[in-house]
């Protein structure tokens, strides 16, 4: 008997430690570059032990990834990548609300951006153009300084934008043109611009290398990649519309039915720390934290110093789906 209990006592620890040690592991979905995710993955494995699974990909790429899991979730964690692709997400009940244990600390114009604790916001990024001025140059041609000199056909080939069906960056130049001039006409704007567009990249960032390569010569991207980018020596220079612009909040999402809860909670309660965030710059991540004890990037743009436009993220939370299906029919079909 005693020889049974003792048999049975080791199947019992072994199975408790079995799933400590899956416990110690976070899945982690990430939207912004490589070497950013890589970082937090690092920072949080260093001050926890658990061990980082991450994969990257787009902002379109992970809410289909995540629309295919659904019944079967396969990560813990969504961060990064803009707002409007994680409220979609959190509308068709593929996340769920979590409450960070320093929330009083993030900023409360960023932090929970479409109520409820859905989505939560962890840095700020201007939307606009980066410019390759030696190319425009030699080409005898004016830098463009606000959306209305993109329409020149004098730019024709010459600008770059990724799809807004893979690519959170786009929907937000998209949706920026909504709230700029209203939906009809922000799609007639779409229309004409599609006309000097040299190609729709998947990624939002990708057009700003091609402008820095020479490739083309303007790309709408956010405007901490363009810095980033002049960092690397690519002659490119930061412009802000302007008619006003639309501006990104970084969103982070708790997966419903995530295989490692407890651990993914820590993790959201790290990854919103000043110390976390403070990490960022140190590989070239120039977005405006939204903990306010987190040290702001000298090379940042403040968004207080920038004219926005009236950005909605609830409306396009809502309406997100349907905007970047009309602009595929409207738009995308149209020869150039």
């Amino acid at each position: 008997m005693k020889k049974l209990l003792g048999i049975l006592f080791s199947i019992l620890v072994i199975a408790n430690a079995s799933a400590f040690a899956e416990q110690k592991v976070l899945s982690l979905y990430g939207s912004a570059e490589p070497r950013i995710i890589e970082k937090l993955a690092e920072g949080f494995e260093k001050e926890t032990g658990v061990r980082v699974d991450w994969i990257r990909m787009s902002s379109g790429e992970t809410l289909a990834r995540l629309r295919a899991e659904k019944s079967n979730p396969k990560a813990d964690v969504w961060w990064g990548g803009t707002l409007d692709p994680h409220s979609i997400a959190a509308l068709e009940g593929l996340t769920e609300p979590y409450k960070p244990s320093i929330f009083d600390e993030l900023d409360p114009r960023f932090r929970d951006p479409i109520g409820g604790n859905r989505v939560i916001g962890v840095y700020v990024g201007i939307l606009g153009f980066s410019v390759n001025e030696k190319l425009l140059k030699s080409m005898g041609l004016p830098t463009p300084s606000g959306w209305d000199d993109l329409l020149d056909p004098q730019y024709k080939g010459l600008i770059g934008v990724a799809n807004p069906n893979t690519s959170g960056t786009a929907l937000t130049t998209l949706a920026t043109q909504i709230f700029l001039r209203g939906e009809d006409e922000g799609i007639n704007y779409m229309k004409k611009l599609h006309k000097n567009i040299a190609n729709y990249t998947k990624s939002g960032v990708a057009p700003g290398i091609l402008a820095g390569r020479g490739e083309i010569a303007i790309a709408i991207i956010f405007l901490h990649d363009c810095i980033y980018h002049m960092e690397q020596g690519y002659p490119v220079i930061a412009v802000v519309p302007k008619e006003g612009t639309g501006y990104e909040i970084g969103g982070l999402n708790l997966i419903k039915g995530a295989p490692h809860p407890q651990v993914a909670k820590q993790f959201i309660d790290w990854v919103v720390s000043a110390r976390a965030m403070e990490l960022m710059p140190t590989v070239g991540s120039y977005q405006l934290p939204t903990n306010t004890k987190a040290k702001v990037p000298a090379v940042s743009i403040p968004i207080d110093s920038v004219k926005t436009v009236d950005y909605d993220f609830a409306w396009v939370a809502k309406n997100g789906v349907r905007i970047a299906d009309r602009w595929t029919r409207e738009v995308f079909t149209l020869p150039r």
